[in-house]
Formats: C-alpha cells, sequence, structure tokens
C-alpha cells in the first residue's frame, strides 16, 4: 500500500478522527478494482459523511482516492469536484424549506 500521503503536512492539523477516517478509505480505494473507483468515488460523494472536510483536506482526500487512475478518469472526478462546488455555492444562499 502507497501511505506516501501519511506524511502530508495537512495531516497535523487536522481532526484525528478525520485522519483515521483517510487511513480507512485509502485502504478501501487499494483494496479496490480500478474499474470500481470512480463507482467508490460517486457513492462516497453523493452520501453523506460525518465529517465536514476543507478544501484542503479534500484535496488530499481526493489525491488518495484518484491515486490509481488514469489521467481521463481524474479529469472526470476533476469536474465532478467543480460541479459540486457550484451546487454548494448556490445552496449557501437559499432559506432551507421545511
Amino acid at each position: 500500500m502507497n501511505t506516501a500521503w501519511k506524511q502530508d503536512p495537512r495531516l497535523k492539523t487536522m481532526d484525528p478522527e478525520k485522519v483515521k477516517y483517510l487511513s480507512n478509505l485509502a485502504e478501501t480505494v487499494e483494496c479496490t478494482p480500478k474499474d470500481k473507483l470512480m463507482p467508490l468515488f460517486m457513492s462516497m460523494a453523493a452520501g453523506s459523511s460525518q465529517y465536514h472536510f476543507s478544501d484542503d483536506e479534500t484535496d488530499l482526500l481526493v489525491s488518495i482516492m484518484t491515486a490509481k487512475m488514469n489521467p481521463a478518469e481524474k479529469k472526470r472526478v476533476e469536474m465532478l469536484r467543480s460541479l459540486s462546488r457550484r451546487l454548494g455555492a448556490g445552496k449557501q444562499g437559499r432559506p432551507k424549506k421545511g
């Protein structure tokens, strides 16, 4: 397993529970066949996490998830991230329904 990400300086300021989550994620990605990585990423993006990740933390998470992806797959992930950011920005200004 590639553990180079564990040397990232952003981990030093991150909540230990988030680091544990990232470690579990890295293990899952390592065991996931390459052709199943995009569906895994999509299911994670669609699901609700108990953690809120900053932009730096999200960058680290995505770098772990995309380590085994080819350039075309990485580009799709970046497109999804961009779309997600735009959709999230639109939600921030709207009042909650209910």
